[in-house]
């Protein structure tokens, strides 16, 4: 098993959309790459610590590789989007990439080119080493199985099938 953080929004419904992907064995949300040790979730919504919502995605690559993964997550953000995803503003919702094996990096890095090739508006979405992860709070994890009805940026009902991907011009 392998595993990569990625930031999109709101950590519910990412996680969601990832606990639907063939390949993927285990989510965990959470905060990363934030200065603050162990914050909460209200720290990070009103205090500003830096952290981004991230899903932990813990998969298997025989199964779905990282630039499988990568594309279906390019599907439900808006890669260009500045601290935002859908109707959710502030820095904890920036877009990322986030992983603890450099090989990683450089898929993600060539994911990220060839998805620039689809846009006239520079990318958002960051790409760099996990710096630290604290998973969220218990209620915050499974939280739109949960709670059905809860908010997520994500429609489930337009995502493609896999190998569909085509990314969406946000401009």
């Amino acid at each position: 098993m392998k595993e990569i953080y990625l930031a999109g929004g709101c950590f519910w419904g990412c996680q969601k959309y990832f606990d639907m992907l063939p390949g993927v064995t285990e989510t965990v949300v959470g905060y990363a790459n934030g200065p603050t040790a162990d914050p909460t979730y209200e720290q990070v919504k009103y205090e500003h610590t830096g952290h981004a919502e991230t899903v932990q995605v813990r998969y298997d690559p025989a199964v779905l590789p990282l630039s499988s993964l990568l594309s279906r997550y390019f599907a439900v953000i808006d890669p260009t989007a500045v601290h935002r995803q859908g109707e959710d503003v502030g820095i904890q919702y920036r877009t990322g990439i986030y992983y603890t094996d450099p090989a990683d990096g450089a898929v993600a890095q060539q994911a990220l080119a060839d998805l620039a090739q689809a846009y006239d508006a520079p990318l958002a979405v960051e790409c760099k080493p996990l710096e630290n992860f604290y998973p969220a709070e218990a209620y915050h994890q499974k939280y739109l199985e949960k709670n059905p009805n809860g908010y997520c940026h994500i429609r489930f009902d337009t995502i493609p099938a896999p190998g569909k991907e085509q990314p969406a011009n946000h401009e």
